[in-house]
């Protein structure tokens, strides 16, 4: 599962590439969203393109505690509305996404983080979810088998990548076998790990202990 990703881009270029109206916001540089933060999100109605503000977790249900990052299985009478409304799905602009390692790095005794982009695109989409709550909008995006660039290091799920042009038309506006249709892994050969260091700090390890408690528990993921 993917619980971390960057946003370094502005909102000028969002604009530009997601054909979106940005009523003059500006965005920070986002270089670690982690889950229950906000984060920038498109949507899409009948008027055009909007960029958002939401927050990254859907609402836990049932015997799930924690907000729901990533969706996986779209048979769930949980996503199954959602997928086939276009007006619920979104785009999740990103310029990388991380997924930890497996096992500790034998240096630090900590998980690492290994970042993934793609160098043709710097700036691209998950294929999100969203849903209005009480508390304001909350997103998920779909994830789906990993491909080998990113099964090397999380052999279980990778994020569903949307790249610029026809396939941002495709997700915000195909019926919901169209949409479901898209939950493939990117080619290996549009992809890379990026090579950089790797601070150390108590916010990694605290993300790193509650993906090993959400692995565990088997409720991070429907």
């Amino acid at each position: 599962m993917c619980n971390l990703y960057r946003m370094t881009s502005n909102a000028q270029a969002i604009a530009q590439l997601f054909r979106a109206d940005v009523a003059g916001r500006n965005l920070p540089a986002l270089s670690e969203i982690y889950p229950d933060q906000e984060a920038p999100v498109v949507v899409a109605d009948a008027a055009g393109r909007t960029l958002t503000m939401m927050r990254w977790g859907w609402p836990p249900f049932g015997e799930v505690k924690r907000p729901i990052t990533n969706v996986r299985n779209l048979a769930s009478p949980m996503w199954r509305s959602a997928l086939a409304d276009p007006a619920r799905r979104c785009l999740v602009p990103v310029t990388a996404f991380s997924e930890w390692s497996g096992t500790p790095d034998p240096a630090t005794g900590r998980k690492r983080k290994h970042w993934f982009d793609i160098p043709d695109d710097p700036l691209f989409a998950f294929a999100g979810l969203w849903r209005p709550t009480e508390q304001g909008p909350r997103f998920a995006f779909l994830t789906c088998a990993p491909n080998e660039t990113v099964g090397r290091i999380h052999p279980k799920a990778m994020p569903v990548l949307i790249r610029p042009g026809e396939p941002f038309d495709r997700w915000l506006t195909a019926d919901g076998a169209g949409a479901a249709a898209m939950q493939q892994p990117l080619d290996d050969a549009l992809m890379r790990e990026i090579t950089e260091p790797e601070p150390a700090g108590p916010q990694a390890t605290l993300f790193a202990d509650f993906l090993d408690e959400g692995a565990r528990s088997g409720k991070t993921r429907p």
